[in-house]
């Protein structure tokens, strides 16, 4: 089932050009990876991405990898642990999985890595079906 994108999605959309922009794809049934490019605009600390724009884009995997375009899902909790600094102009490498829990409720997870395989973030969601 391919993932549904909009234009304008601050996470995955192509013409946002104040978004993430994230390039993310189905990988199976409950998981998608891809990457994102830590822009100059995304900075927190000098030369740093914003410990909230990681938060944005593991939320962003994890709703995607819920949602099947006709029956979206939002986040209702998001937790994150940031474990390494990510370097303003390098990709991350970003995996998300969900699973669901309830009639409505999911379980989202997700991580950033960069190229060289270290984990920077790991986030842990729970995501309602609207």
């Amino acid at each position: 089932m391919p993932l549904v994108h909009h234009g304008l999605c601050f996470g995955c959309g192509q013409a946002n050009l104040f978004g993430l922009q994230a390039e993310l794809e189905r990988r199976e049934e409950g998981l998608v990876a891809g990457r994102v490019f830590v822009k100059q605009d995304h900075q927190g600390p000098p030369g740093y991405a914003h410990g909230g724009i990681l938060a944005a884009a593991l939320d962003e995997a994890m709703s995607l990898a819920a949602g099947d375009g006709s029956d979206p899902a939002v986040t209702a909790r998001l937790e994150l642990d940031l474990r390494a600094p990510a370097a303003i102009g390098t990709f991350l490498e970003l995996q998300a999985t969900v699973e669901p829990v309830g009639d409505r409720r999911l379980r989202g997870s997700a991580t950033a890595r960069r190229e060289d395989g270290t984990l920077v973030a790991e986030a842990r969601a729970v995501l309602v079906r609207i």
